[in-house]
């Protein structure tokens, strides 16, 4: 038995992000997106002193580029400073992101920090703040962006060691999100003799197993809207039988979400306007009262869907709502955030009707609703999809374009193509009932 201790877990800092794409954004929120991957690792380091760790590993990505900034390589080392004068190891290893082939300053790191090399995995002592040996820290740097190599394979546990920890950046069990980086199989990660693989290259936080321990953190600040939610890193306490707690810990300085409004039951502009800015106000309240990057979406079917698919209402809400958490205004509002920008508003709703009596019914929108739901389940759906894009086909670069769009969006696109063609029929039908002309294809699209 060795002596009980904790340690910090994170990755994928990503220091210095340029976040793109949000050039409408105010500069002040631009501004605070720039300083958010800083603040996080401020919060990371704050979080290491105040739990008292032996020491914190960071399993890849600290910068986000290869060619790290030189503002971001001072920011870490003013931070891994702050460790060293608590006593706190850190371990490191670079990722595709920030591989060791990328230009770096010549700095004088402080000797708390150790960083391992590309050549070969190695290992490390860590010692508690007695100077007792407590765990043994392997681990492997990226040289180049692209490590397709097996780098799990690599790492051999010590014998009759106290608890060890392998630093591994790299994507397990192929997750179809990240780049095939290190590929590896939770099997043999399970099966090794090492108690920790502090893993990192996938921004969502995951406990793949345990005892040993495969363990994802996830990025420390999420950077764009499919990095939502809470971001940080995990505390790790090891009791003297190796006995593994882990607690995650929240340290996004910007927050990502989105905030889902359905319509079923809103009959006007007032009450969808009402209804979207208290999920919002409700969104902030959940969120620690940290600034807010939402993106707002209706779901559901109900009388407003006609007027939610004109883009032009669906941009003047959007600018509605942008105002009423503006700024310069928003400390009288009654969330506790600090700041909230609204980055979009999608629309997923749906014409008012029954979908149970459509399916079952004999007319052409009960056909139609038919053969959306089922024809891409029994096969009958590909042969109409490719007789549909046949002259698109013919060019090779539309070709290109439209082979390279994966299956869920093109789901996504015939459920809206079903919608937007059952809401006409819809309408044409109320019309027809009214005793009121029929509204043609054409004009009901202007």
């Amino acid at each position: 038995m060795s002596a009980a201790f904790r340690f910090i877990h994170a990755a994928d800092l990503h220091v210095d992000s340029p976040f793109r794409g949000l050039a409408v954004a105010p500069e002040r929120i631009r501004e605070a997106l720039a300083e958010s991957t800083f603040a996080a690792v401020r919060h990371l380091v704050d979080s290491a002193i105040e739990h008292e760790v032996e020491f914190v590993v960071i399993s890849g990505d600290l910068y986000d580029a290869a060619d790290r900034s030189l503002r971001a390589q001072l920011a870490l080392k003013r931070e891994w400073e702050r460790l060293c004068a608590k006593s706190v190891q850190l371990f490191v290893i670079h990722g595709n992101h920030d591989h060791l082939s990328g230009a770096r300053a010549s700095l004088d790191w402080p000797e708390s920090v150790t960083v391992f090399g590309a050549d070969k995995v190695d290992h490390k002592p860590a010692f508690n703040k007695n100077g007792e040996l407590i765990a043994y820290i392997h681990g492997i740097s990226y040289g180049t962006r692209a490590v397709t190599d097996n780098l799990a394979a690599r790492y051999k546990a010590l014998p009759d060691m106290p608890y060890q920890i392998a630093l591994l950046h790299g994507n397990v069990d192929g997750d179809a999100s990240h780049d095939p980086y290190a590929p590896c199989s939770l099997y043999e990660l399970a099966a090794s003799e090492f108690d920790y693989w502090a893993l990192g290259h996938v921004h969502q936080r995951a406990v793949l197993h345990t005892y040993p321990h495969v363990v994802y953190p996830g990025n420390t600040q999420g950077r764009h809207t499919r990095e939502q939610g809470a971001k940080g890193c995990y505390l790790v306490d090891v009791s003297a039988a190796k006995e593994t707690e882990l607690t995650f810990i929240e340290l996004d300085a910007v927050r990502w979400e989105t905030v889902i409004t359905d319509i079923a039951d809103l009959t006007t502009e007032q009450s969808l306007l009402e209804a979207m800015e208290n999920a919002i106000v409700t969104m902030a309240a959940d969120c620690g009262g940290r600034p807010l990057m939402l993106k707002l979406v209706l779901t559901g079917r109900g009388p407003m869907h006609r007027k939610v698919s004109e883009s032009s209402f669906i941009q003047e809400l959007l600018e509605e709502l942008r105002s009423r958490f503006d700024l310069d205004e928003y400390g009288a509002h009654e969330s506790a955030a600090e700041w909230i920008w609204l980055i979009g508003l999608e629309t997923r709703t749906g014409a008012e009707l029954d979908p149970e009596l459509l399916s079952a019914e004999d007319s052409f929108a009960g056909e139609l609703y038919r053969q959306c739901a089922s024809g891409w389940k029994d096969g009958s759906g590909l042969a109409l999809e490719e007789e549909a894009l046949a002259p698109l086909l013919a060019n090779p670069r539309l070709r290109k374009l439209i082979r390279s769009v994966s299956e869920r969006q093109k789901q996504e696109w015939i459920l809206q193509a079903r919608e937007l063609t059952l809401g006409l029929l819809t309408d044409e039908a109320e019309s027809a009932a009214a005793g009121m002309p029929e509204t043609s294809g054409e004009e009901a699209r202007q």
